[in-house]
């Protein structure tokens, strides 16, 4: 995809602050859940109500930008449109939409921004264009019984944490007219290994020895978290080949769950660590298809890269093949966690390696 398109290219904690002071004993009202009643939901859009979130996103122009170009340079397919846009945050793609001549749009987000986004349209003259919704997509109506484009920043890390592709699935065949337009239509991760022995030290094998000290329990845990970090692009050993495809015009929930073969060449002799996965979205219904990459050969996003390290180096030579086989699906218990399983198999000159590792991202 990225020889095809004009490619435009420190998270912050997504916990909010607690107090441990409680001013308050009374019991929360009836609509609002208690402390043991809430779910991974429920904390999920909480951390979409801090303005620091929005603040990342915004920032990162190449996400942003995109999306604007996207809009803005097509005013043909948004003149005189019904425009949903699906989890909305401060509602700047809304406000893209009537810009480039779209009717009416309906900004739908579950979380407390939701407040400040009705505010930050009401002061830029939208409030008659733009109707704002909280609630779950799942579980509202919206005034109209279809739309002709729907607009979303669904991807999360690893392009699917957080499940947020299930939302938009949901919205686009229940309210998408037949040949209607998503923004973005398209998405694919790709999968490359690399050579990261510096940070692995700082990150994995400083349990080994803490002051003094065998701390290697939590080594074994920090082992089957991947790590979301902005990988350089000389750590990449070999290429990259892509371990899922996905048509958001036509996908299934169940296509976010998935099992993929792949095969690496090394460019060089070195180490291989662990694997970086990233991916790439498009925009290919427009008039001049066009997208953005988080690469680490591309310019910084928010998203940077997911890193799956592994316990052992591999030493492999320039031309020589790792193989493996990636799966990922969401966790049973938090479908906003994934859980991710590795097998890697390599036969080389100077070392062989047949290894499996779980991983849950979360």
């Amino acid at each position: 995809m990225a020889e095809e398109l004009q490619l435009e290219g420190a998270a912050v904690s997504r916990k909010r602050p607690h107090s441990p002071l409680q001013f308050q004993s009374s019991p929360p009202p009836n609509n609002v859940p208690n402390n043991d009643d809430r779910t991974s939901k429920d904390y999920y859009f909480d951390s979409y109500a801090h303005h620091a979130i929005h603040e990342e996103m915004l920032k990162d122009e190449v996400r942003t930008r995109t999306y604007q170009s996207a809009i803005l340079d097509n005013p043909h397919l948004f003149k005189d449109k019904i425009v949903l846009d699906v989890g909305c945050g401060t509602a700047v793609l809304a406000m893209f939409a009537i810009q480039a001549g779209a009717k009416h749009c309906y900004a739908v987000d579950c979380s407390s921004i939701i407040d400040q986004a009705r505010l930050i349209v009401e002061k830029n003259g939208f409030s008659d264009s733009i109707t704002l919704i909280q609630g779950k997509i799942e579980e509202i109506e919206l005034p109209v019984e279809s739309v002709n484009i729907l607009v979303s920043e669904w991807m999360g890390y690893f392009l699917l944490y957080e499940s947020m592709l299930d939302t938009v699935i949901f919205a686009r065949d229940k309210w998408l007219v037949k040949d209607g337009i998503i923004f973005p239509d398209k998405a694919i991760m790709y999968i490359s290994a690399l050579e990261d022995s510096a940070v692995k030290r700082d990150r994995i094998d400083f349990w080994n020895d803490v002051y003094g000290f065998d701390m290697t329990p939590i080594k074994d845990v920090a082992l089957c978290e991947p790590v979301v970090d902005v990988v350089d692009a000389k750590a990449i050993v070999t290429d990259a080949v892509p371990i899922i495809d996905l048509d958001i015009l036509t996908c299934t929930k169940e296509d976010a769950s998935f099992t993929s073969d792949f095969v690496l060449r090394a460019n060089r002799n070195d180490f291989i660590n662990g694997f970086c996965a990233y991916f790439e979205c498009a925009f290919t219904q427009v008039h001049k298809p066009l997208g953005f990459s988080t690469s680490p050969f591309c310019r910084y996003t928010h998203w940077k890269q997911t890193i799956l390290y592994i316990e052992d180096a591999i030493t492999i030579c320039e031309g020589e093949k790792v193989s493996g086989r990636i799966s990922c699906k969401p966790n049973k218990k938090n479908r906003r966690d994934l859980d991710i399983a590795l097998n890697v198999t390599f036969q080389g000159s100077r070392s062989q390696v047949d290894k499996k590792v779980n991983f849950r991202l979360r």
